[in-house]
């Protein structure tokens, strides 16, 4: 099957989407002591910093979940680790100032009918806010209902550092 170049379908993203998605690497760790301090010292001396973490442990592993400031670099570090990694696409939300900033985004999605599987904090303050990470079941619609309710999303660019 050749593709014509007159098509009209846009090729220019390796990930085949449009929309600013976050990556969450899923590790699968042997539930022992210190194991986790092994896989985050793997980014030392490298420019990835984890800005955002999980971790939930079974009885014999644990699912460490990290976002990363530099996802491809941090991809190659865990790679050439040996990790059994998962990875996926998230969003990032900028919380609103007042008491409960996560009812206004909960509230939105569920007007939407987007489910969330996953979330938790971003560890640095992209722009200045509060921020979390949501896995929903579709990022297409939760980006345009959110952003339409006046939400700003983060993307991968907002996690890294100036360099």
């Amino acid at each position: 099957m050749s593709i014509d170049q007159s098509s009209g379908i846009d090729f220019s993203t390796m990930r085949g989407r449009n929309y600013p998605a976050i990556r969450q690497f899923t590790v699968f760790l042997e539930n022992k002591v210190g194991t986790l301090l092994e896989v985050v010292r793997r980014f030392e001396g490298s420019r990835v910093r984890i800005v955002a973490l999980s971790i939930t442990d079974t009885t014999e592993c644990a699912f460490v979940r990290f976002l990363l400031s530099h996802p491809e670099q941090g991809r190659e570090i865990l790679e050439r680790a040996g990790l059994a990694i998962v990875e996926s696409d998230l969003i990032g939300v900028e919380l609103p100032e007042g008491p409960q900033p996560m009812l206004g985004v909960c509230t939105a999605l569920l007007q939407a009918e987007v489910n969330i599987s996953q979330a938790y904090p971003l560890l640095i303050r992209p722009r200045g806010n509060a921020a979390v990470a949501l896995m929903v079941d579709n990022i297409e619609i939760a980006q345009e209902t959110l952003a339409a309710k006046g939400f700003s999303m983060i993307t991968e660019a907002d996690l890294m550092e100036e360099d």
